[in-house]
């Protein structure tokens, strides 16, 4: 059994963007995805999203749970009944929920990892990390800006933020592997600012194992805040070699 659509507030959205090398990538993903491209180079990052007020669409924000959580993501293309489509392959999630961890490839799709997150917020300043029940980390010191990085692979914030929404539709590997979960992501307002970022850390990122040294670069982080939404369960595509999956 999959989620009904269910509705309430991003407080806040980060979203930590990387570029990375094509020819990695397509290594890394399993099929039917493959990399989309921006630039000659592939798109990954995480998303950290403070969820508010989570609930089933048509109940009283007064039964909605709230949570942190983190998404491993990576921006794909996928080639579906002769159509291109696009959206993120995400291959982890964390969470602060212990409902989130418990219902995760069960109720709600895509495993998520049971996660301790420390959050500090104020006057346009963000420090935010997690350490999850298997040791994977992040952390990123950042502030609201209004410049944007010259170093991107984007030629712009308008670029960028056109990018990241198309990215509304995401698949995770469920708990078995033979399944990626659907879920679409539908805001009823998109807007993002800039971030500068004074220091972030990721254990899966870093591994080089996965991402060889001088193969991944950051490029860019966005904001988003009190965004009004909702989500709503796809039909999962099967995964075609659940040994690499």
């Amino acid at each position: 059994m999959k989620i009904p659509t269910i509705i309430g507030t991003i407080d806040r959205r980060i979203l930590i963007n990387y570029q990375v090398d094509k020819y990695v990538l397509t290594k890394y993903l399993p099929e039917p995805f493959r990399p989309k491209l921006i630039n000659d180079k592939g798109v990954v990052g995480i998303c950290l999203i403070r969820l508010k007020n989570i609930r089933p669409k048509g109940l009283p924000k007064t039964v909605g749970i709230s949570s942190e959580n983190g998404a491993h993501r990576i921006a794909v293309e996928w080639t579906e009944n002769g159509e291109t489509k696009e959206g993120v392959f995400i291959p982890r999630r964390d969470t602060s929920s212990k409902l989130n961890s418990l219902a995760g490839g069960r109720i709600f799709p895509g495993v998520h990892h049971l996660a301790e997150f420390s959050v500090d917020e104020k006057e346009g300043s963000y420090s935010v990390e997690f350490k999850s029940d298997d040791e994977t980390f992040l952390s990123i010191k950042a502030k609201e800006t209004t410049d944007w990085n010259n170093d991107s692979i984007f030629d712009s914030l308008d670029c960028a933020s056109d990018f990241f929404e198309k990215g509304a539709v995401g698949y995770s590997p469920d708990k078995i592997g033979e399944t990626f979960d659907g879920l679409e992501l539908k805001t009823y307002e998109w807007k993002v600012k800039p971030l500068t970022v004074l220091e972030v850390r990721s254990s899966f990122f870093e591994n080089e194992t996965v991402f060889p040294k001088g193969t991944v670069k950051f490029d860019n982080a966005l904001l988003m805040k009190s965004i009004e939404h909702e989500w709503k369960s796809l039909k999962g595509i099967k995964n075609t070699k659940p040994n690499n999956g």
